[in-house]
C-alpha cells in the first residue's frame, strides 16, 4: 500500500500538556487572599484568561467582583460570592480555598510568581495562535496572503501585551536612563531629534524625536508630498548620520518618487528630464545623485490600500536589518482600515490613533501626509489652513504630536511677483513646543524646497 506523502498535523493542544506553572497560580490567588494590597498589585498585570485551570479563572474572577465593591477578599467572602454565582462546587469547594492561603507565607516576590503565570499565559496563547494557522492553512478556504495577514495581526497584539513595570517613579526613570542624573540633567547630552534639514523647523521643534506622530497637510498642488520627499532624503542621505527611511507611497508609483527625488537632489527640470532633454551638465548631476541615492539607506513601498497591520510588518522587518530613523505615508486617507466602520470619520479616527500608537511602539518618528478640506478655498483673503480644517477627522489634531500646513499664496495670487518662489511652513500645533509661521524658498522646476538664503527669524510671527 502506497504511503501518503503527507504527514498527518497534530493538534499540539491535544497531544501535549500546555504549559503551565499549577503552584504559581494558586500562590498568587492565595497571596491576594492573605493581604488586602494583593489583589491591585496582581490586577494590573493578569486577566482572569492567564490562569490555566478553568476554576483558578473563575476563583480570579469573583475576586475582581469582590474588590469592584471594595469588599475584603478571603477564603469566606469569596465563597460566598461563588456560592452566588453557582460556582462553588466547581472550584473544588471551600476546601480548595482553604488550601490556597493555608500556612501561605508572606509572599515578597509576588511579582515573580506573577510574571511566571503571564509567561505560560504569553506560551498558551502562542501555540493557540500557531494551531489555528495550521488548520487554516490545511482547510485551504482562504488566500495565502489573507492568512499570513491575521497571522501578523494575531502576533502583533501578542507582542503588545501590557509590561509589568509600566509605572515608573521619578528615582526609577532617572536610574534608567543612560548616563544617569548627570546626563539627565545635562541638556547637551539629551537626545536630540531627528534633523529635517529645514533650520526654522528644527529650531521650532528640535527636530524629529521617536514616538512622534507628526501631520504634514496640505491643499493640492502646495508641495506636501515633496517637502516629505525632500525630509526624507535629507534623513537617508545625511553625511553626517544616515537613518534608513521608509517611504509608503499609496498614490504615486516608486519609479515616480525615485526620479522626484533624483531630479530634486541633482536641480534637474523633471519636464526636461521626462521628456529627454538633457545636457551634459544635467546628466553628470543626475549620475551623482543616482549614487547618493543607490548609497542611501532609502526604501520605498508603492503597495495601493496598504493598511496599519501591513506597515507594521514591513517596518518591523526592515528594522531588523536597518536603524530606521523616519517612516513616510502618503497619504493617510487612502490608507485602509482593517474591520468595519459605521462611517468615513470613524475610518480615519481609527487610522490615527492607529499611526500614533504604532510610532511610539517602534520608536520611531512618522511623518504622514494628510489631506486638508475645501475649506482654505472659500474663505476670503487669508487662504491659510486651520486645525479646523484636517479632512475627515477631529482625532488627527488630537492623535498628532506636530501639525504642520505646506501653504503657497503664489497659487492663490499667481500675478503677484513677489510671492513666487516662497512658501510657508506653519506650524500648528506642537505638543511640547511653540507654534509659529517659517518662510521656505519653493523652486517649482525641480519641485523642491530650501532654506531661505537670507535669516528669517523677523518674518516669523507666532500664532496668537
Amino acid at each position: 500500500m502506497t504511503k501518503s506523502p503527507f504527514m498527518p498535523v497534530r493538534d499540539l493542544s491535544v497531544d501535549q500538556a500546555l504549559p503551565d506553572n499549577l503552584d504559581a497560580e494558586r500562590f498568587v490567588l492565595g497571596a491576594i487572599m492573605s493581604s488586602d494590597t494583593a489583589y491591585i498589585q496582581v490586577a494590573g498585570t493578569l486577566s482572569a484568561d492567564d490562569f490555566s485551570l478553568e476554576k483558578h479563572k473563575r476563583i480570579f474572577l469573583r475576586m475582581g467582583e469582590l474588590q469592584d465593591r471594595a469588599e475584603k477578599i478571603d477564603r469566606v467572602t469569596l465563597a460566598n460570592e461563588l456560592m452566588k454565582h453557582g460556582q462553588l462546587e466547581s472550584v473544588d469547594g471551600l476546601s480548595y480555598l482553604v488550601s490556597l492561603d493555608d500556612g501561605l507565607p508572606q509572599l515578597h516576590n509576588l511579582d515573580s510568581y506573577v510574571e511566571i503565570v503571564k509567561e505560560k499565559s504569553l506560551l498558551r496563547r502562542i501555540i493557540r495562535v500557531s494551531q489555528d494557522t495550521i488548520n487554516r492553512c490545511l482547510a485551504g478556504d482562504e488566500e495565502p496572503k489573507q492568512i499570513l495577514g491575521g497571522v501578523e495581526e494575531a502576533f502583533i497584539k501578542l507582542g503588545d501585551m501590557p509590561s509589568r513595570n509600566s509605572l515608573a517613579s521619578p528615582a526609577q526613570i532617572i536610574t534608567e536612563y543612560e548616563g544617569g542624573i548627570n546626563a539627565f540633567l545635562d541638556t547637551s547630552k539629551r537626545l536630540k531629534g531627528l534633523s529635517t534639514g529645514f533650520l526654522k523647523f528644527d529650531e521650532y521643534t528640535g527636530g524629529l524625536r521617536e514616538g512622534e506622530l507628526f501631520i504634514l497637510a496640505g491643499r493640492p498642488a502646495m508641495g506636501k508630498t515633496a517637502l516629505a520627499l525632500n525630509i526624507a532624503q535629507h534623513v537617508a542621505t545625511n553625511p553626517k548620520n544616515p537613518k534608513a527611511v521608509a517611504v509608503f507611497s499609496l498614490e504615486m508609483s516608486k519609479e515616480s518618487l525615485l526620479i522626484r527625488m533624483m531630479c530634486a537632489s541633482a536641480r534637474v527640470d523633471q519636464q526636461r528630464f521626462r521628456a529627454g532633454y538633457l545636457s551634459a551638465d544635467d546628466r553628470r548631476s543626475l549620475q551623482d545623485a543616482m549614487y547618493r541615492m543607490v548609497e542611501s539607506p532609502l526604501f520605498i513601498d508603492d503597495t495601493a490600500g496598504i493598511n496599519l497591520m501591513d506597515v507594521h510588518s514591513k517596518i518591523r522587518r526592515l528594522q531588523a536589518e536597518h536603524d530606521v530613523g523616519l517612516i513616510v505615508i502618503d497619504y493617510m486617507q487612502l490608507m485602509q482600515g482593517r474591520g468595519r466602520f459605521e462611517n468615513r470619520v470613524q475610518e480615519i479616527s481609527s487610522l490615527s490613533r492607529g499611526l500614533k500608537i504604532m510610532s511610539k511602539e517602534l520608536r520611531v518618528p512618522f511623518l504622514v501626509l494628510s489631506q486638508l478640506s475645501r475649506a482654505p478655498e472659500t474663505r476670503t483673503g487669508d487662504h491659510r489652513p486651520m486645525l479646523s480644517d484636517l479632512r475627515e477627522s477631529g482625532s488627527i489634531e488630537q492623535d498628532a504630536d506636530l501639525v504642520a500646513f505646506i501653504f503657497r499664496e503664489e497659487v492663490y495670487r499667481p500675478d503677484k511677483e513677489s510671492l513666487k518662489g516662497v512658501a510657508e511652513l506653519i506650524l500648528a500645533k506642537q505638543r511640547n513646543g511653540p507654534t509659529g509661521r517659517m518662510k521656505l524658498a519653493f523652486l517649482n522646476r525641480y519641485t523642491k524646497f530650501e532654506n531661505l538664503a537670507t535669516d528669517t527669524g523677523e518674518d516669523d510671527a507666532p500664532f496668537e
